[in-house]
């Protein structure tokens, strides 16, 4: 039995697997990655944006197997000193006066304790949310989920009102200027507060860059103009950085710092630990100290995932890799552009830095086109490069290399997808 299908005999169907022929990833070499059978891919989705600074990186891997050979795991019932130097590196670059830090195992855990101390610590169930939006897997991230493909369920333990946001390229945000985005967002969030709220709400809950959403963004400065609108009101901000986090995007560290704002609490995961399952949720230490029962994490944050860490926040520093993001993520960027002028079935590029979307739709229209992309994913496969794929209606490509990549990596990705878009149905109206 092949392991496809012992994977199909004992995993849920809902767990889904890329390609008409998935791959088994065998091994990996900073932005490279072999499967079982040899072959080499450049990758660039690293695990979901995940594997933030390469695979198989001496520095991450010595600091893991130093740990491993000390302890492995304590739990917080004990003094965690890798833990602690992480904490201490995450509360000074977050921009929060007197931070604190809880370490969970995954966004989706992170996003949980965000939503569960901004309810606790304003004594409301009521939050806003934003359409498009992907915030996690778990009951109550499924709540602020606006994006119906990934919502199984209408059950919440949260009131939600649902604000702006989504896509520019069709639908009604389509067409406005950045003045109108922005203006419309401040009015949907003045009527939302009026007509769809019954006293005090807890928290606002936002990505800088919607992930799964398909890479979509407002305007810089836009979550800026909403955030006067909750601290006049009282309610908590929450920034969820679990894909925009730790330089990424090339401008900044976070994602929010786009909008000239102070979260009261923000979210990470993914590239934190390159890897391994580490996550968790920055604060202001009046809502970080709210809970007024006890609780404790029995893996977030263990020994060796924050140690893990603690090694991957130096590498990202000591190797001042937003800017390598910044500088790669333009000339990817430039390569994408030129791509989409003359390929009539990329609909938009967007993105920032190292996180770039390529919305495909039917050559003339802009009517999503998903066929098309998953076209391209195993067009991009067949080239030798990895990619996503994602948005509401599973029709963007997700490029999202390590942060470590470099120009002639960029330049061998971009090949492979003039190579993949010179395919003739990206280029004919639907029949």
């Amino acid at each position: 039995m092949d392991l496809i299908e012992r994977h199909r005999r004992v995993l849920p169907s809902w767990l889904s697997l890329y390609y008409d022929e998935p791959i088994e990833l065998d091994r990996g070499e900073g932005c490279w990655v072999w499967d079982a059978h040899g072959e080499r891919y450049l990758d660039c989705f690293g695990g979901i944006l995940t594997t933030s600074v390469g695979h198989n990186v001496p520095e991450i891997v010595s600091a893991i197997s130093d740990q491993a050979a000390r302890v492995i795991h304590s739990s917080t019932l004990y003094l965690n000193r890798p833990m602690i130097e992480l904490a201490e590196r995450l509360a000074k670059a977050s921009g929060i006066p007197d931070a604190k830090v809880f370490f969970t195992t995954s966004g989706t855990e992170a996003n949980d304790a965000a939503l569960l101390l901004a309810t606790a610590a304003l004594g409301s169930n009521q939050v806003f949310a934003l359409r498009n939006s992907y915030h996690g897997r778990s009951f109550t991230e499924i709540a602020v989920t606006g994006n119906r493909t990934w919502s199984p369920t209408s059950y919440s333990p949260l009131s939600v009102s649902w604000l702006q946001g989504g896509s520019r390229l069709r639908g009604p945000l389509a067409g406005l200027s950045d003045a109108e985005y922005v203006a419309r967002g401040v009015a949907d969030l003045e009527d939302a507060l009026l007509t769809t709220t019954a006293g005090r709400v807890a928290a606002l809950i936002a990505e800088p860059i919607q992930g799964v959403g398909g890479f979509c963004l407002p305007p810089d400065g836009y979550f800026g103009e909403l955030w006067r609108v909750t601290q006049r009101e009282g309610i908590l901000w929450i920034s969820d950085e679990v894909q925009t986090g730790f330089g990424r995007t090339g401008e900044h560290f976070w994602g929010y710092e786009a909008h000239g704002i102070t979260p009261d609490l923000i979210t990470f995961a993914k590239g934190v630990g390159n890897g391994m399952s580490l996550a968790g949720v920055i604060g202001r230490a009046e809502v970080m100290d709210a809970l007024g029962t006890n609780s404790i994490s029995t893996f977030g944050g263990s020994p060796i995932t924050a140690a893990a860490g603690v090694a991957t926040f130096d590498y990202i520093i000591d190797h001042d890799l937003m800017a390598n993001a910044r500088a790669r993520g333009a000339e990817l960027r430039e390569g994408l552009d030129a791509i989409a002028r003359s390929t009539p079935a990329i609909g938009e590029v967007r993105g920032k830095g190292l996180m770039q979307g390529v919305e495909l739709v039917w050559p003339g229209t802009v009517e999503p086109a998903p066929e098309l992309a998953t076209r391209a994913l195993e067009a991009a496969r067949r080239e030798g490069v990895l990619i996503g794929k994602g948005g509401l209606h599973g029709n963007v490509l997700r490029i999202a290399p390590p942060m470590t990549i470099s120009a002639e990596q960029i330049e061998h990705a971009l090949e492979a997808f003039r190579r993949s878009f010179a395919d003739q149905a990206f280029h004919v109206k639907e029949q």
